[in-house]
């Protein structure tokens, strides 16, 4: 198991993994948040906030820590945190919100409307993911793998390695800044290798991957989901074989994360020749958050002692405005008082500079006691024009059983919420290369909500009137993200659209003039 063998011949400690395995997430989550404290205190905002004084409460028996850490630091959402704080790393000025200069910026995805944002990377915060990879990659060894797999390469499909330089910083993709600062010891096993991530043309870097694809052995293949799925789609139209496997017969497991996987699993599967290992990764553009640690589970492991510190915020009208926007008076908890099933909205503080910093992704604990999560949506991205409180997880989910009656792939979607006569109503936009009735797919589709989600069920007879269905070419959602300039590496299609964005969506679809409603 050449991987596995490599980290353990090369020191790589895994105390951080037994130290979760054997400590509370209470005890971890307070260690974690003094320690990020303590080295932040002479900071710009460890000193504007105080953070000598919050610190003197974990003297106490009590949260009287928790207390004043609240109290101190408001919570911020990107645009105070960005224009207060980050902007002034950006400049180059040292000692901002994390010691020292903050040389990497990270893209966000832009799922929102908004224009990319920038994310800072400190060594410190590199040298954290690294960990958690490190710490996942060892998590394989609970997986009934042949040897090989661990033997073979591993192709990670990112954004390029060839950053911008922006003065006094560099800008890219989260995965473009940590694959040009890979240990040596793994750029043995890393595919495409630098000459290819380098290239910053997506469609050349997919042509060249698909080109060398038979001279190498690969085991393990990480991305967002979309671009590999069109990744080996090239694979098998350049090779011209059936399946994947047929180039590379050891390939055994796919690290996934950015989307649920659901609505892709149908279409990805007829690209194997055989079942494979789908492993999820909570991997932000704020840091490693949590990564699948069993098989066959759809829930991923909170990582509580790796320099982030976690804060919940239940998803609830009180705490959030129609808009998704959180309230001033939100209420938050640390991780003793969350509840399995609930909602709550993440906040991180991060060995990053982030601090009560609202992520935007909404998670439900599935296990309190192994600190296990799954992913539900986005603060911004739900619908609930009239209370039918539709999340991204139930659309997911209705989706996937859409595509398994109908036996077809569906690989992206969105939805909106548009007025109706009086009322409201949802427009969907299915994209599938299958041949498909529109109208079966809103009948089923329908159904399906109405069974995953009560509220919806009720609103469908009262202020909900109407659901419309568009079925458009896959290849439609992805010329709209390349006119937008978000083609690969983390960028994913929104699942749900508003305001400006909607309207940018509809122009750009009348212009084209295709797809049917039902």
């Amino acid at each position: 198991m050449a991987i596995l063998g490599t980290l353990l011949k090369k020191g790589i400690r895994i105390r951080e993994m037994l130290e979760q395995e054997y400590t509370s997430p209470f005890d971890l989550q307070k260690k974690e948040l003094k320690e990020l404290l303590i080295t932040a205190s002479a900071t710009e905002f460890g000193k504007y906030y105080n953070f000598p004084e919050i610190l003197n409460g974990f003297r106490r028996g009590d949260k009287d820590f928790y207390k004043r850490f609240k109290s101190n630091v408001p919570i911020h959402a990107y645009n105070k945190m960005y224009n207060d704080w980050w902007k002034l790393a950006q400049k180059g000025i040292k000692n901002v919100c994390w010691p020292g200069r903050v040389k990497y910026f990270a893209l966000s995805s832009g799922t929102s409307e908004a224009a990319s944002k920038y994310i800072p990377v400190t060594k410190d915060m590199t040298k954290a993911i690294q960990k958690t990879s490190v710490r996942q990659i060892l998590t394989l060894s609970k997986y009934d793998l042949q040897p090989e797999a661990f033997e073979a390469g591993i192709l990670m499909l990112g954004g390029s390695t060839h950053l911008n330089h922006r003065g006094s910083f560099f800008e890219g993709d989260l995965s473009g800044i940590q694959a040009a600062r890979l240990p040596f010891w793994f750029q043995h096993f890393y595919k495409p290798g630098k000459k290819i991530a380098k290239n910053r043309n997506w469609d050349v870097k997919l042509d060249q991957i698909a080109r060398n694809a038979n001279e190498w052995d690969i085991g393990i293949i990480v991305g967002v989901p979309a671009w590999i799925q069109i990744l080996i789609e090239k694979i098998l139209k350049y090779h011209r074989v059936k399946n994947i496997h047929e180039i590379w017969p050891n390939l055994m497991v796919y690290v996934h994360g950015g989307v649920s996987f659901d609505p892709y699993r149908k279409g990805f599967e007829k690209l194997l020749g055989r079942p494979i290992y789908y492993i999820e990764t909570y991997l932000a553009s704020e840091g490693f958050i949590a990564f699948q640690a069993y098989p066959n589970k759809r829930s991923m492991r909170l990582v509580l002692n790796n320099g982030i510190f976690y804060e919940f915020v239940p998803f609830e009208d009180k705490n959030f405005d129609a808009n998704g926007e959180i309230r001033p008076e939100a209420e938050s908890l640390m991780i003793d008082e969350v509840e399995e099933g609930k909602e709550y909205a993440l906040l991180l503080s991060t060995c990053a500079g982030a601090w009560r910093y609202l992520i935007g992704d909404v998670i439900k604990f599935t296990s309190l006691e192994e600190a296990e999560i799954v992913i539900t949506g986005r603060t911004k991205h739900f619908l609930s024009l009239c209370g039918e409180h539709l999340s991204v997880d139930n659309m997911n989910k209705a989706i996937e059983l859409v595509a398994n009656d109908l036996n077809i792939a569906i690989q992206e979607f969105t939805v909106a919420g548009i007025p109706y006569d009086s009322l409201f109503a949802h427009h969907w936009f299915v994209g599938t290369d299958d041949p498909v009735d529109a109208a079966v797919i809103k009948e089923k589709l329908d159904h399906h909500l109405k069974v995953l989600n009560d509220d919806y069920a009720v609103e469908r007879s009262a202020a909900l009137k109407e659901i419309f269905v568009d079925v458009l070419p896959v290849k439609t959602f992805y010329s709209w993200m390349e006119s937008k300039g978000k083609v690969g590496g983390q960028n994913k299609f929104p699942r749900v659209m508003k305001k400006t964005q909607l309207e940018e969506w509809k122009t750009f679809l009348s212009a084209r003039s295709n797809g049917k409603r039902s």
